[in-house]
Parts: structure tokens; C-alpha cells; sequence
């Protein structure tokens, strides 16, 4: 007999189905909650709330595991590439070697983008964030391709369209940054890996192989995540049938905002306000547990680790081999290695387990690449695009799948009449 949960509400009991997860995950399914008792369900931030079942990426923050289609986090970071690790999470399975080939082939057939959409970007001040010009012209790319605006694309269509936004996103990222410094753009050499010819783009200099892994092991990390503010913001836009470009410029606004993919920009900023200052690390660290100060730890915990976040553990390693690679000599990352060391051992953080997420480690990483703050979000977006394309689809496949379209409780005023 299949589980159940009962609810009483006055004189009256209803059943609930209770649904469970391949890693033993609970949920009680309320899809005729109001139907049958016309109550709904209040839950701020959807902290409580699956919003739909998904095959694709599991999550447990209290033992700090992150998995893509079951392969363990750090046996992807550690074995296989950002492409690989992206056509696993889009197609469901890890490719054989003629697939991969074929699938990077794909992603470097669209390494170019329409004429008018470099002109474009170009029309932007050059202090325009990167994270706007990224936004806009993944929304303008619509213009371009009307075959893709079917409101029920084809099987064959939406591969084709994740595939072509892959190649491109590495495109439009690297030439709003160049127009950010007012240098022109560098086309893309297919001859590269894709984390090769990024960094041959951004920078147009020759590429340390080292330091390439080190950013092919950071977008693998970041690839997908649940159903984050971001993911879901792409699985609520799709859910209307919006076209694929819309709806992944939404995601790239949503990840935007500094409590999402921001986070490893306040980390910076916190350090730079640290080095300005001149008061040191400790005397910084002594600030953030004195209650009465306004000083926050940023990158540090996690909104759902509630443990050391896996992926800081995996980029901590490659952190310190692309430092001890570039020698690179920085008062922000001496500071930041400060505050590593001191909070670690300090028990004030240790009892709270605020332990440095991938936010911290990734954004000294980016620092020591040269990549200037406004970008990391960028490089965010980068990782993350075959996680969302790959919600996106699942979505889209899934029968009978709705509309997103969450109630409310409304408080506001009532029976008002006017004055006149």
C-alpha cells in the first residue's frame, strides 16, 4: 500500500499522496489540495515547495553531495570535461567518444554571431555591465532565427537551438568584454577546446593548459544546481512556450542579482574593501562576529550546504595550482587566503558551519586570470547554460506539464468604495 499523509482541516481529513525520490527524497503531493479543500499551500521563497520532479541533478545540503544524472560531483570534476559534462546533463548519458566529438563540433559550428548583433554590442557604453549586454543580445538573437520561435518545436529543433546557444553564449560573453575595454573582438580558433578558445578570445594570448582545466573544472561546477532562482526562472518563463532565446536571457537576469550569481563579485568587493581600509583580515574577521557590526563574511556558507560545499572542496585544489602556476603576486588574494585560514580554524565560523563556498574560491581564481570583476557572472552564466537548457527540455517533454502560475494570500485592503 502506497503511503499517505493525512491533513485535517476542521471536521474533515483528506489523504495526500506521498512521493519518493530515487535517493529516498519525501514529498507530499498537493495537486488537488485545493481543488478538494480549497485551501493552498503558503510557503515564502518555495523553500518547502518541489515545484516539479527532475531527473537531472540531486542535491542533499546537509551531506554536501552534488550529482549530475547519479555521476557523483567530483568524479565529473576530476574524469571528464565541461563538454562532456554538458551533453551528459542535455541528452542523459555520458557520450561515447564519437558522440563527444561530434557534439564539440556542433558547439564550434556556431562560433560566430549575426553581423548586426556585433554592432550591437558595440552601441553599448563601454561601462555597460556585461551581464546587460549578455542579457539583451541573447533576447535580440531571436530576430535571427525565426525557425526557433515555434511554439512547439521539434525534437530535433530543440537540441539543435541548445547546441547553437552553446557555441554562441562563449561569443557574445567574450565581445562584451572586449567592447568593456575597448578592444575590438577576437574570432573564435575551432582548432581549441572550448575553455581554450574562451580564454584565447577574452585575452588573445596564448593559452596555459593548466589554467584552462582549472576553468573547465570551475564551469563544470557550476553546470546545474537544483531548481535554483535562476533555474527555475527558466523553467517559469519556458513553462509560457516563451522561445528558448527569451528565456535564457531571463535566466542570465535572474542570476544577475547579488544574492545569486553575484555572490563571487561581493566576494571580491569585500576583499578590496579590506585591502582599502588597511585594517587586515583578523581584525576584519573580528568585526563580522561582533554583533553590532555591519560587516558580513561573504563566501562563506550556503543557502542549502548546510555542510562544506562540495565543489569549494574541488576548487580549492585547482585554486591553489593556478596561484602556484601564475605566481601571481596580489594583496586581495593574500587576504583572501587570510581569511581561509583564520575562519577555518576559528570555531566561531566552525560551529556555524560557515565554511568558503565555490563563490570564494571561484571569484580568487577569476582574479588571478585577470578577469575583472563585472565577468563573473558572466562566467556564471557560461557554466550554467547547459544546466538550464537541459531543465528547459525536460520541461517541455514532460506530458501534461502547465503553466507556471503560483497563488497568493492576499492582505490588502477590502470593499473600498470612492469618494466621488
Amino acid at each position: 500500500m502506497s503511503e499517505k499523509a493525512k491533513l485535517t482541516l476542521g471536521d474533515k481529513t483528506i489523504e495526500l499522496p506521498v512521493f519518493t525520490g530515487t535517493e529516498g527524497e519525501k514529498a507530499i503531493d498537493i495537486t488537488k489540495l485545493r481543488a478538494e479543500t480549497g485551501y493552498v499551500t503558503l510557503d515564502s521563497g518555495y523553500m518547502n515547495t518541489g515545484a516539479c520532479t527532475s531527473n537531472i541533478t540531486f542535491l542533499d545540503g546537509e551531506l554536501g553531495i552534488l550529482k549530475y544524472r547519479g555521476y557523483g560531483i567530483e568524479e565529473l570534476a576530476e574524469k571528464s570535461t565541461f563538454t562532456e559534462v554538458s551533453s551528459l546533463v542535455i541528452n542523459g548519458k555520458l557520450p561515447s567518444s564519437d558522440e563527444l566529438k561530434t557534439f564539440e563540433h556542433r558547439i564550434a559550428s556556431h562560433s560566430s554571431i549575426p553581423t548586426a548583433l556585433q554592432t550591437m554590442i558595440k552601441a553599448f557604453p563601454n561601462n555597460a555591465h556585461p551581464m546587460g549586454v549578455l542579457s539583451s543580445n541573447l533576447a535580440a538573437l531571436s530576430a535571427f532565427y525565426p525557425d526557433m520561435l515555434a511554439q512547439d518545436l521539434t525534437g530535433p529543433q530543440k537540441d539543435e537551438v541548445i547546441i547553437q546557444l552553446m557555441g554562441q553564449i562563449k561569443v557574445l560573453a567574450t565581445y562584451a568584454h572586449r567592447h568593456s575595454q575597448g578592444q575590438g573582438f577576437i574570432q573564435s580558433d575551432k582548432t581549441l577546446d572550448y575553455c581554450s578558445d574562451f580564454i584565447h578570445m577574452m585575452t588573445g594570448k596564448a593559452v596555459d593548459k593548466e589554467v584552462a582545466k582549472a576553468l573547465d573544472i570551475l564551469l563544470i561546477l557550476h553546470v546545474d544546481h537544483e531548481q535554483n532562482c535562476s533555474t527555475s526562472t527558466v523553467r517559469m518563463v519556458g513553462s509560457s512556450k516563451a522561445n528558448p532565446f527569451a528565456t535564457v536571457s531571463a535566466g542570465v537576469d535572474a542570476l544577475w542579482g547579488p544574492l545569486h550569481g553575484g555572490a563571487n563579485q561581493a566576494v571580491l568587493e569585500m576583499l578590496e574593501e579590506i585591502h582599502k581600509e588597511g585594517i587586515g583580515y583578523k581584525e576584519f574577521l573580528t568585526r563580522v562576529k561582533d554583533k553590532n557590526s555591519s560587516s558580513r563574511l561573504m563566501g562563506f556558507g550556503h543557502r542549502v550546504y548546510k555542510n562544506f560545499d562540495p565543489r569549494a572542496k574541488i576548487i580549492k585544489v585547482a585554486c591553489d595550482s593556478v596561484l602556484a602556476k601564475l605566481g601571481v603576486k596580489d594583496p586581495l588574494l593574500d587576504i583572501a587566503r587570510g581569511l581561509e585560514e583564520v575562519a577555518l580554524q576559528d570555531s566561531y565560523f566552525v560551529e556555524r558551519k560557515l565554511y568558503p563556498n565555490v563563490d570564494f574560491y571561484s571569484g580568487i581564481i577569476y582574479r588571478a586570470l585577470g578577469i575583472p570583476t563585472n565577468m563573473f557572472t558572466v562566467m556564471f552564466a557560461l557554466g550554467r547554460l547547459p544546466g538550464w537548457m537541459a531543465q528547459w527540455k525536460e520541461m517541455l517533454e514532460t506530458p501534461g506539464f502547465k503553466i507556471c502560475r503560483p497563488r497568493q494570500i492576499y492582505t490588502g485592503e477590502v470593499n473600498k468604495k470612492l469618494s466621488r
